[in-house]
């Protein structure tokens, strides 16, 4: 792979949970020499809409995505969310757009229920000042972990999530969810090209849950793995690669980028030794 030449396919703006506009991810993203980026926001097309509205200046290379919450397919052995990146996706899709918009409501109503919980235990916050801490942002968990710490009610974002906000604590709600297939399905008939999400982030123990994984999302119409991503260790990207070459699927690679939310996450670089090579923005253009 070309080593200098960088790409970043998994970027977060203002339209979810991002603290950069999508005009700013642009500029970023010329600023470091990237030559390809997608935007990538949560259950939102919103993002790459606007970037496209904002131009796209010839030298950047530019696909349309989304990041979908599903629910975890049957043959899933963990709970939770999961991922799903859709690329080179029709933004203007009736069908995939009425489930977005459906997604984005219940992420809407999800916020006050949390407040609500946090009130509970005693913790002083309200919805508009959460609201003031996400600006120009789709007002989600992050926020009020931020909130939270400025408040001193905890140390970190992290404390918040690990104390208050993940899965299995008090604060917790439940989001409303895609039933895995549907997405692929919809992605698919947006014209899009439906890929697993960071793989390194899912509750699998064995090389071999992974592999049967993978198998079984390519039956069901995934055509990609995210393989390079900022959270995945050396091991992990060589064993996702491995297994995407074997079952003959994409390779995608991106940072996770959030802005300000997650500091320590650069866009193009993760955290600091990740690096995407361009020609597997080459070949999701060819898929």
């Amino acid at each position: 792979f070309n080593r200098c030449v960088s790409i970043d396919l998994h970027i977060h703006t203002t339209a979810s949970d991002g603290t950069f506009t999508p005009a700013q991810v642009i500029s970023l993203a010329q600023r470091l020499k990237l030559k390809a980026i997608a935007i990538t926001d949560h259950d939102t097309v919103a993002g790459s809409k606007e970037a496209l509205e904002s131009g796209i200046p010839p030298s950047l290379g530019f696909l349309t995505g989304v990041e979908i919450s599903t629910t975890p397919p049957p043959f899933y052995p963990g709970s939770g969310s999961f991922h799903l990146l859709g690329y080179s996706i029709r933004l203007d899709d009736s069908s995939l757009n009425k489930a977005l918009e459906k997604l984005q409501l219940a992420r809407k109503n999800r916020n006050p229920t949390i407040i609500n919980r946090l009130n509970e235990m005693g913790i002083a916050i309200t919805l508009d000042e959460v609201r003031k801490e996400a600006g120009e942002g789709q007002l989600g968990r992050p926020h009020i972990a931020q909130l939270m710490v400025k408040k001193g009610v905890v140390a970190s974002i992290d404390d918040a999530f690990d104390q208050f906000l993940s899965t299995g604590k008090p604060a917790y709600v439940d989001k409303q969810r895609v039933d895995c297939f549907k997405a692929i399905e919809m992605i698919r008939d947006a014209g899009g090209v439906p890929v697993l999400a960071h793989p390194g982030l899912l509750e699998t123990k064995t090389e071999n849950q992974v592999d049967e994984l993978i198998g079984k999302l390519k039956k069901a119409g995934i055509q990609g793995v995210e393989v390079f991503y900022s959270g995945h260790t050396p091991n992990q990207t060589r064993l996702y690669a491995e297994l995407t070459q074997r079952h003959d699927l994409l390779m995608t690679g991106g940072s996770d980028f959030h802005g300000a939310i997650q500091p320590e996450i650069e866009m193009g670089s993760g955290q600091g030794d990740l690096i995407v090579p361009y020609e597997l923005f080459e070949k999701l253009i060819r898929a």
